[in-house]
């Protein structure tokens, strides 16, 4: 369990970051007529965004970073279109447990990072737990479970396109890519509660893939910044 969060001063971590952690990774289907996709999108986004049946949630355990470790958890609702021309995937709601990990995501690629705290339980009775909660509040409990096959994955190989996300926040738009290797391992997500006022109602949607990411490593880049 995390330790109480502290009054200290933000550390100023400019990108590019290097992390190091571990983490899972879902894609939910939710049905044609579902607005579930829609909650904290802005609206700036919401109104271009066509209809996808899928969702992307993930759990991450950041064990290093230039902010230092923080845990996360973040929804992807699709893709959008942006003022570069392109469509790309856009974190629509997050939560991570630290501040320094909120002031640097907002500043260095304009990601809406919220402040929560996490319970993050791993292997009891063989199931991974996470529980967030704000002011006291538990609003979001999840449980994942894996297996054990490994497979080794190379981010380069997938292409760019596909890497590529973008956020629109304080009239500008952050456009990023990532770059991920490790190891990965198919997964399941065993259960889902969430407060539908804090976090997308995950429940309204049905995990098609779920893998987890054991051991990792990824940079985030410079963003691309255009004024809005």
């Amino acid at each position: 369990m995390n330790a109480p969060l502290s009054n200290r001063p933000i550390i100023d971590a400019p990108a590019p970051w290097d992390l190091v952690g571990r983490g899972y990774i879902s894609a939910l289907r939710f049905s044609p007529d579902s607005r579930v996709q829609d909650a904290f999108v802005p609206t700036s986004l919401l109104r271009k965004r066509g209809r996808s049946p899928y969702g992307y949630l993930m759990f991450v355990d950041y064990q290093s970073s230039d902010a230092g470790p923080y845990h996360e958890l973040l929804f992807i609702p699709g893709s959008f279109p942006f003022e570069d021309g392109q469509r790309h995937l856009s974190i629509s709601r997050i939560f991570v447990s630290s501040m320094d990990s909120v002031v640097n995501g907002r500043r260095n690629w304009g990601i809406p990072k919220e402040l929560a705290e996490f319970d993050v339980r791993y292997g009891e009775k063989g199931v991974d737990s996470v529980k967030l909660s704000k002011d006291g509040k538990v609003f979001a409990e999840l449980e994942f479970k894996s297996y054990p096959f490994w497979l080794p994955f190379l981010g380069k190989l997938i292409p760019k396109r596909f890497r590529t996300l973008a956020q629109h926040y304080d009239d500008k738009t952050f456009v990023y890519t990532p770059e991920a290797s490790g190891w990965v391992k198919p997964a399941r997500t065993m259960r889902t509660r969430i407060d539908p006022a804090l976090f997308p109602n995950l429940g309204r949607g049905k995990p098609v893939l779920t893998v987890e990411i054991p051991r990792f490593r990824m940079i985030f880049p410079v963003s691309k910044i255009i004024q809005r």
